[in-house]
């Protein structure tokens, strides 16, 4: 897989894929095209059998500065509505297999959205997260809005949206938005280490389970738990299930094939 502004090694360790973004002079602001390659990228890792779980990463000055700006300046209502950006964004939401966001430096805008969007996030303790589109006289328009108020609250949310402020990876990591906080030079290796851990189970339940937790994170409870019981149920139509159920009778690891 070859793209010009993200590079992809499907095969990166034991049935992790790694996708790192690479516009290092532009902080990896998400300009068009390399939202459409990641999207790419993505549905291609999600048809790999050797695929189970997946990272996103930047560089150690920044996960992604956000937008670009450069190419959004001129563009007007009708221009955003033909270019339908978000439709990227939706398609990256639908990704079966899980997401995990390595997150070092900036995750700002665009960046922020895009860590939020995945499923899970590790962060260095130099991490910054915001959403600061209201000082460029506009808003969040990716899931900032949504998303934030979500994990941090009303109150929380409101204050970073509407100042443009940044938290940092620990407060970030206290109030609910990310997984974990670790060292600079560790947030790929422990990114890795989660991964290969997910890795290791049934790639159906691992993708029921998933899009059971994204249910109760955007429904209400009766539905998500309707939803949940039907995931269930369907993990029992799998080879997986068998296996590992039979794997726990006998006291050995299972091998799960996905099927």
């Amino acid at each position: 897989m070859t793209y010009e502004f993200i590079i992809v090694e499907p095969a990166f360790q034991d049935k992790v894929a790694l996708i790192r973004l690479n516009r290092p002079k532009e902080l990896n602001a998400l300009n068009l095209q390399l939202m459409l390659e990641l999207k790419d990228a993505l549905k291609s890792l999600d048809q790999l059998e050797n695929v189970s779980c997946i990272i996103i990463t930047g560089n150690e000055q920044a996960f992604a500065a956000g937008a670009d700006i450069k190419q959004m300046e001129s563009k007007n209502a009708i221009d955003l509505l033909h270019i339908d950006q978000f439709e990227t964004w939706d398609q990256i939401r639908k990704t079966k297999k899980p997401l995990i966001a390595a997150v070092n430096g900036f995750a700002l805008g665009g960046g922020c959205e895009l860590a939020m969007t995945c499923d899970m996030i590790l962060a260095g303790e130099s991490a910054k997260f915001g959403q600061p589109e209201i000082k460029l006289g506009i808003m969040p328009g990716a899931g900032g809005t949504q998303r934030l108020t979500k994990a941090l609250g009303k109150a929380k949310a409101m204050e970073l949206v509407l100042t443009g402020r940044f938290i940092g990876a620990h407060e970030a990591c206290e109030r609910g938005l990310i997984n974990q906080v670790v060292p600079d030079e560790l947030c790929l290796d422990e990114a890795v280490k989660l991964a290969k851990e997910i890795a290791q189970m049934s790639p159906v339940a691992l993708q029921l389970a998933k899009e059971s937790v994204l249910k109760a994170f955007e429904s209400g409870l009766q539905e998500g738990l309707y939803f949940e019981r039907k995931n269930f149920y369907l993990c029992f139509a799998s080879d997986d299930q068998k296996e590992g159920m039979k794997a726990f009778v006998e006291k050995r690891k299972p091998e799960f094939k996905g099927k």
